[in-house]
């Protein structure tokens, strides 16, 4: 057990290692460009401050003009004094809009009688007549109240640039400049010099920690941008400074040693300082705790990777895209908490840096190691390719994108179904802005009867004619057959009905097959007892004769012989009983050759000859004088041939003719046997072809009531047809077999 703990705490000791190098090398790799620069005057952030000087230099001394020097540049042109008369529109509407701000005021006041507050309300609106009057009267009397306007917003322009001298003053603590306007000359300094040669002395690396020349290769002449620090209405205020040439200085700019402590730039100087040795610790430190790292895990064996395994069933369970979107997650989260080092800014309260440090390198090694266990059991759920493939079917993307194509299988139904959810929502957001603003119920309420209600009725509609095809198919599938559902349109509901109305015809025509197939067992049962007790039982009894003991020898042959039929007759009865269960299995094999189906049918008619000869039966035969070849197996087609000609030699009524005929049509060859039959058919004629069923229904004949189903199965598996017609006693049997080979 303290083995085990050991090996727990060297785990978790070398996660935090790991983490702290792995954080410290990749916090130097994403942040040592802002810490590994020569010191901070070369750093993006001391450049905008010194741009930011620089705005508020040229505000307040470099491109400043008094207030009552730029009130004198004021100009005002025909377009303005036009734009200013027409601002609400023409006279007659203007005059108007004042008469209506005014007319409820007035009629208030009236009706309180208050004459004072009467006369106060028209003298004011009368004012403000006379004067938008004498704005289309007179373009001087405008020009005077633009002007006035343009006062006005000079006059906010240095309200407002007043909020940013204390930020100058400041700036100014920390730069020291002399600049000198190349056009005139004249020289702008904080510097309390009386010439160029003196402030030169003074500027130096001795004295500065930055000096920024002008000009010089890299920035050339200090030209400012009028970018007035984002003040309000400055418009007028750069029309006028536009309109003058544009100034360009030279000089230097620099960063004194001896700025107060109070200077923003020397402040920012010695944070960065400050900053850029705790960096280069941070990262030396985190290095080494890197290094040591690898070097423990490869000399002890911290991570089980067997141990992990026991984790893998459950994890398999969960969908892989799930997996893939929380693995890469948790990279990112991992990733973006090991990358940058925000701890880096709180160096002046040690005990803060390393407090926090620590917390935030525990959060990032728990990520680390989730995100190396998830990795580890992903990496071997991918290695199962034949897995992987059987569970992509399982993700949750093909679920989703399987209901979506479910969905619009009936795309129909899956575009009314959205259209109608989208019309839903849009009316439903409708109602909420009509809550907000009332006066949107103007458009609101037309659309709603023009589209909504008319969808409301149409899904009322179908949803009454899908509860009713639910009640119908529940009954169905009770036993209960309803009437048929009404078809209504052609819409996927019509068609469902329409199938359900096809399903329980079918019902009906099954349920009627069900109940001829029970009464063709029952009958099949009783034929085949009768057929196979009948010899069965006279051998029983003449073998009981053949044991008298007195029996004489002419009556001992007389019962074997009987005994000798009846064997051969029960023989036949089993074989074609054995026969015909093999052909309604399929499990029979044919032996196909190319045969004469001419020569065939005239074999079979020449072993029959002796009985057709006995017989009272004149038979008819027509056959083709050239062969009609077809790709068969002969033995078993004389097998169908040998059985409806026995068949015609033992149903044909006496003294009647027997007709057969074979003829050859493209890839086919018909054979027709027609004979009028000595028993009454019944009006099913299919039953014929069932097992033991036989025309004669007193069964007196020897038939095995088999033969028309062994025939028709030998046909079947020829890939033809053997058909019956019954016209009153004229028995037609038509067999069709392929002749194309």
């Amino acid at each position: 057990m303290a083995i085990k703990w050991k090996n727990k705490v060297l785990l978790v000791a070398w996660l935090l290692l790991f983490t702290f190098g792995l954080n410290g090398i990749l916090s130097a790799l994403s942040q040592g460009s802002d810490y590994l620069k020569k010191d901070y005057f070369q750093t993006e952030q001391f450049e905008s401050q010194l741009n930011e000087f620089t705005s508020l230099l040229n505000m307040f001394e470099l491109n400043y003009l008094p207030p009552e020097e730029m009130k004198k540049e004021i100009t005002v042109t025909p377009e303005e004094i036009d734009e200013h008369r027409h601002r609400y529109g023409d006279l007659p509407v203007q005059i108007n809009d004042i008469k209506q701000q005014y007319e409820q005021q007035i009629q208030e006041v009236q009706q309180s009688q208050n004459k004072e507050l009467l006369e106060h309300y028209i003298a004011e609106r009368d004012k403000k007549i006379e004067d938008i009057t004498n704005n289309f009267k007179s373009d001087t009397y405008v020009e005077a109240k633009v002007v006035r306007e343009k006062e006005q917003k000079i006059d906010n322009y240095y309200r407002d640039l007043e909020k940013y001298r204390v930020q100058f003053a400041n700036f100014k603590t920390g730069f020291v400049y002399y600049l000198k306007d190349t056009t005139t000359g004249n020289i702008y300094t904080n510097l309390t010099v009386s010439s160029e040669a003196e402030a030169n002395r003074l500027i130096n690396s001795k004295n500065m920690l930055f000096i920024r020349s002008y000009p010089t290769a890299r920035y050339g002449y200090l030209s400012i941008e009028r970018n007035y620090y984002y003040l309000e209405e400055s418009d007028i205020i750069d029309s006028i400074l536009g309109s003058k040439k544009e100034k360009v200085f030279e000089g230097k700019i620099a960063v004194p040693k001896a700025a107060p402590a109070t200077s923003m730039v020397l402040a920012n100087y010695r944070d960065y300082q400050e900053k850029q040795k705790l960096f280069i610790i941070y990262t030396l430190i985190a290095l080494v705790a890197f290094v040591l790292s690898l070097y423990l895990y490869k000399q002890t064996e911290l991570v089980n990777l067997s141990a992990l395994d026991k984790w893998q069933t459950p994890y398999n369970r969960i969908p892989i895209d799930i997996c893939i979107t929380a693995f890469g997650l948790s990279c990112l989260i991992t990733l973006s908490l090991i990358t940058y080092n925000e701890n880096l800014h709180l160096h002046e309260y040690l005990y803060v840096f390393i407090r926090e440090s620590i917390t935030d390198l525990i959060f990032a090694a728990i990520f680390v190691a989730v995100t190396f266990l998830q990795g580890r059991l992903l990496f071997a759920r991918i290695k199962d390719w034949p897995s992987l493939q059987a569970e992509l079917p399982k993700s949750l993307l093909a679920r989703v994108l399987g209901g979506i194509s479910q969905a619009f299988a009936i795309r129909s139904i899956g575009t009314q179904v959205l259209l109608i959810l989208s019309v839903t929502f849009a009316f439903g957001l409708g109602a909420a802005v009509v809550v907000v603003e009332p006066e949107f119920i103007l458009i609101y309420a037309p659309a709603f009867l023009v589209m909504g209600v008319p969808i409301l009725m149409m899904v009322v509609k179908r949803t009454g004619y899908f509860n009713r095809i639910v009640n119908n198919t529940t009954e169905l599938a009770q036993g209960n057959l309803e009437p048929d559902l009404p078809v209504l349109g052609k819409s996927a509901l019509a068609t469902l009905a329409g199938n359900i109305n096809t399903l329980k015809h079918g019902v009906k025509i099954s349920r009627k097959e069900q109940a001829k197939s029970e009464r063709l067992k029952t009958e099949l049962i009783t034929n085949v007892s009768h057929d196979l007790r009948t010899p069965l039982t006279s051998i029983i009894t003449y073998t009981e004769l053949l044991k008298t003991p007195d029996l004489s020898e002419e009556d001992r042959d007389a019962y074997v012989q009987i005994i000798d039929r009846k064997s051969k007759r029960l023989k036949i009865l089993i074989d074609d009983l054995f026969e015909a269960s093999k052909m309604a299995s399929g499990s029979i094999e044919l032996v196909k050759e190319r045969v004469d189906l001419v020569q065939l049918l005239e074999q079979t008619l020449a072993e029959h000859n002796e009985a057709i000869t006995e017989s009272n039966l004149q038979f008819r035969v027509s056959n083709p004088d050239k062969p009609i070849y077809a790709f068969v197996d002969g033995q078993k087609l004389w097998r169908v041939f040998d059985n409806l000609i026995g068949n015609i030699l033992k149903y044909s009524l006496e003294n009647t003719r027997v007709y057969i005929s074979l003829k050859s049509l493209p890839a086919q060859a018909i054979i027709i046997f027609k004979n009028v039959t000595k028993y009454e058919l019944g009006e099913d004629i299919e039953e014929l072809f069932e097992r033991f069923k036989r025309g004669d229904t007193s069964r007196h004949t020897d038939g095995s009531g088999l033969g028309l189903a062994i025939a028709k199965s030998i046909v079947d598996l020829h890939d033809g047809n053997l058909d019956i017609e019954v016209d009153g006693d004229l028995f037609k049997i038509t067999v069709t077999l392929p002749t194309k080979m």
